[in-house]
């Protein structure tokens, strides 16, 4: 058969055959992407549970709220004598020294080295809080305490805002890993995880400031 039906089919043939070569090599990439994926979560969901030696001697602590635990933490490291300021980065702005003397006693001298940070909402105000606060008291060892499946992320915005500055990881293993949501509340944190490495969380800060 010829003519101009002959070819509209061949044509539309032609179009199936690529459409489908098309579909193919994008599944592959998702599942060679998803497969990648994969391999990064299991490794980042076995080193959030990973022990860890007691850091040693700092300049300072800083703990990043968002759980009692990380704040009872930072208090028994300050109260062992492992640095001498804590600084706790986020604090809700009804919170005072008297409700973290309840949890962790404090006699009047130690509560007196505790700095209560109310500006940061986010781990990179976390970041940007602390360095202020670190170059006011020229803190060059500086212990972090937060969740251990978010410590990863802490580390790298610390860094990027301390250059010059040891962290001291202290991680505490947080309830919430510990429940039903557990596999959700990891593959959300390794995704901004991942987004913060690669540089996709400070282009989107960038973005929403211009």
């Amino acid at each position: 058969m010829t003519g101009p039906r002959w070819r509209r089919r061949s044509q539309w043939g032609l179009a199936r055959w690529s459409l489908a070569r098309w579909s193919l090599a994008a599944g592959a990439v998702l599942l060679g992407g998803g497969a990648v994926w994969g391999m990064g979560f299991a490794m980042f969901n076995n080193a959030a549970w990973q022990p860890y030696e007691a850091p040693g001697a700092a300049d300072a602590i800083v703990v990043l709220t968002g759980g009692a635990d990380r704040i009872e933490a930072a208090l028994r490291l300050l109260a062992e004598g492992r640095a001498p300021l804590l600084l706790v980065s986020g604090v809700a702005g009804g919170t005072d020294l008297a409700d973290l003397n309840r949890r962790v006693p404090l006699d009047t001298e130690q509560a007196g080295r505790v700095t209560l940070g109310r500006v940061a909402r986010s781990t990179a105000g976390n970041a940007a809080e602390t360095a202020l606060w670190s170059q006011a008291h020229s803190v060059r060892r500086l212990i972090v305490v937060t969740a251990g499946y978010h410590m990863p992320r802490a580390l790298l915005e610390l860094h990027d805002a301390l250059p010059g500055v040891l962290l001291l990881p202290a991680p505490v293993q947080s309830p919430a890993v510990r429940d039903a949501t557990r596999v959700r509340t990891l593959a959300a944190e390794y995704d901004k995880l991942l987004a913060v490495r690669f540089g996709l969380a400070r282009l989107l800060r960038n973005g929403d400031a211009s």
